[in-house]
């Protein structure tokens, strides 16, 4: 098996070739030039030293994100144009449990931080666990200091990688009260070498997608999205589902998920006065609903989905915002809700108002069967 491995998702450019699980070869450089004048050369430059026949890779490994959104669409773009004129699938590496690869210890939890700005960091804790990485906190981007208080909580020694170090240091030595680590100069950035590696045992468990369906997880909008997001909430308009609203919602339901509710289904919730809908109107057409049970003081959330054309946009999260302050109103003390494990952008979303993981659905879910991650937040 022979895995070509790319990541561009910081100032690090990094490319590599795994050969049946040895690293036959690895160029990265970390300077600041952009990855459009240098991914290519890299990759042309190591293919003629060990002789390379691009077309005897079997699959192109790319760090999906979190990171640089340049970065990203360049290493995307790059990943999918070889993918597609290799006819190679692609696979899709979190840059952040690449990053936790790279630092193989069991005694400690391994805390990627990279600098997101604004005293935030893109960030995630892992542990490793009979030689794989076990996700303790999903990747997000959260303030420093509410990592910090987090580490602190699991009173769990730590070492922390990426480029976030230098910027919080002085942060992590004031208020992190548990032992920790930096890791050192050769470890402590991104490398294509741990991408590949990661990306090798994801290929053999299946986890892989075509050139066209691959897509970078930025874990946040962009500053043009945040702008757009900020036009919106002068224009959105959240409020309880009617019975009218229901050939959208309905749309909006196959647009969204694998196996979609019926239309029966829906009415059938909705006459039960245990379930409440809401949803977000633009200029008058519905454009997202949620939906929620309440089983005494608990509310269940089983459905959160935006109309296609209208995602990245802040709107899932003015709707689970608007959702969560109707549900005190009807007594609701606590929130739960399962998401796909892998989809990161969803999970950030919730850890973001407040949401923690409380436990693990083993394959509940189907087309693909995957585990989901049950959330919780208490709202009263």
């Amino acid at each position: 098996m022979k895995i070509l491995a790319l990541d561009s998702s910081s100032l690090v450019a990094s490319v590599a070739i795994i050969t049946d699980d040895i690293l036959t070869a690895e160029y990265t450089i970390n300077y600041k030039k952009t990855h459009s004048q240098t991914l290519l050369p890299m990759l042309d430059e190591m293919a003629k030293n060990i002789d390379l026949d691009l077309n005897s890779i079997d699959a192109i490994a790319i760090a999906s994100g979190p990171g640089s959104f340049t970065g990203l669409r360049i290493g995307a773009a790059t990943a999918k144009g070889l993918g597609l004129a290799l006819d190679k699938p692609i696979i899709s590496v979190p840059t952040l449990e690449a990053m936790a690869y790279n630092i193989y210890t069991f005694d400690r939890f391994i805390v990627p931080i990279m600098d997101a700005r604004r005293d935030q960091v893109y960030t995630g804790i892992y542990q490793m666990e009979e030689e794989e990485i076990k996700i303790i906190k999903c990747p997000c981007a959260i303030a420093i200091e509410e990592l910090l208080e987090e580490l602190n909580r699991w009173q769990e020694k730590v070492v922390f990688v990426g480029d976030g170090i230098p910027v919080m240091k002085e942060k992590i030595e004031e208020k992190l009260k548990v032992s920790y680590q930096f890791a050192p100069a050769h470890l402590n950035r991104q490398r294509a070498g741990a991408v590949g590696t990661l990306g090798s045992i994801y290929y053999q468990k299946g986890k892989i997608e075509t050139a066209a369906e691959h897509k970078p997880d930025y874990l946040r909008l962009s500053q043009a999205e945040r702008e757009l997001a900020q036009k919106n909430q002068k224009i959105l308009k959240m409020r309880k589902m009617e019975e009218k609203d229901l050939e959208k919602v309905f749309e909006i339901e196959k647009q969204s998920f694998s196996i979609p509710w019926s239309e029966q289904s829906f009415l059938e919730t909705k006459k039960n006065k245990d379930f409440y809908y809401w949803v977000a109107e633009e200029q008058g057409e519905v454009i997202a609903y949620l939906n929620l049970q309440k089983i005494l003081e608990e509310g269940d959330i089983y459905k959160i989905a935006v109309r296609l054309d209208k995602r990245r946009q802040g709107i899932g999260e003015q709707l689970l915002e608007y959702a969560i302050q109707e549900a005190k109103k009807e007594g609701i003390t606590q929130i739960t809700l399962e998401v796909r494990k892998s989809n990161t952008a969803a999970i950030s979303l919730y850890q973001k108002k407040g949401f923690s993981q409380e436990g693990i659905r083993p394959d509940y879910y189907e087309k693909p069967k995957e585990d989901a991650i049950i959330m919780w937040k208490r709202v009263l």
